[in-house]
């Protein structure tokens, strides 16, 4: 969480536009979800979304003033991103670098631009320690626009390059989703993976942006400083979740508006607040 002027400030971001062929999620989940976030990450076609919903989601973003950011993957549609690959790292590259640019020119042409990158699925979690396909995504972010920041867990090794790079991180905790004692995310296979009650979501939120903590699936309660908030699009009764998140941080005090715009993303070769061991 960051503060101006006194005020809490926080960022809510939603992965958005992945909902084209076999993966339908929540009717009209996308169009409610822009008018609660304030930052969206747009699927560019290699676990879903293609030039359609990249225009549209784009366009509604920033019809509604969402910041816009990439979010690619492992080239996995059937897999939906989830499911870890062993991919060459100078392959990763170029297939990261192919999603940022083609979302970025597909915002260029609705009067949209990109402001951030996030990795979706398995590959955002192989980045957390994984040197070499942190590398190639942060090798893949310099050549498209090293004006991107990069969203991620505190701590990351991707982080860690982005940063020795010069480039902008912002670090993020997860609404929706169980946490160990140890401050990783519990397996989506496992149970507390989920957070799908709207009201437990919404003290989550609060808490985490107000104290900077989260309760763990032990009781244990967790530090998870974070400039963003992420809730997913496909997790059972988003939009509900979502509403409620959004009322409780406006009952909190807490204004949500996108990272940038609030001034609280660590300068290139600053440390961000709150970094810690790798998650």
């Amino acid at each position: 969480m960051g503060e101006d002027r006194g005020v809490r400030v926080i960022d809510l971001n939603a992965d958005l536009g992945e909902g084209d062929g076999p993966w339908r999620l929540e009717p009209s989940a996308d169009d409610a979800l822009l008018t609660l976030v304030s930052s969206a990450n747009v699927a560019a076609g290699f676990h879903g979304g293609d030039s359609a919903t990249m225009a549209a989601t784009c366009a509604a973003a920033l019809a509604r003033g969402v910041a816009v950011g990439a979010h690619p993957s492992y080239d996995d549609r059937e897999g939906f991103g989830r499911r870890r690959l062993d991919v060459r790292p100078e392959l990763l590259r170029a297939q990261v670098a192919h999603q940022l640019g083609a979302l970025a020119a597909v915002a260029r042409s609705v009067g949209a631009r990109v402001t951030h990158v996030k990795p979706h699925g398995a590959l955002y979690n192989a980045v957390v320690h994984d040197e070499a396909q942190a590398r190639a995504v942060v090798e893949a972010v310099l050549a498209v626009d090293p004006a991107l920041a990069v969203l991620g867990l505190p701590g990351s090794r991707v982080h860690a390059v982005a940063r020795a790079a010069g480039l902008r991180v912002v670090t993020e905790a997860f609404v929706d989703r169980g946490y160990a004692p140890d401050g990783t995310l519990v397996p989506r296979d496992r149970p507390g993976a989920l957070v799908t009650d709207p009201q437990a979501a919404a003290a989550r939120a609060v808490q985490m942006a107000v104290q900077g903590t989260v309760t763990a699936v032990d009781g244990t309660v967790v530090r998870v400083d974070a400039l963003s908030l992420c809730l997913h699009s496909d997790t059972p009764g988003a939009v509900a979740i979502a509403t409620a998140v959004r009322a409780a941080l406006d009952a909190a005090g807490v204004e949500v508006r996108p990272f940038r715009a609030a001034g609280d993303v660590p300068p290139p070769g600053g440390a961000a607040r709150g970094e810690g061991p790798a998650r």
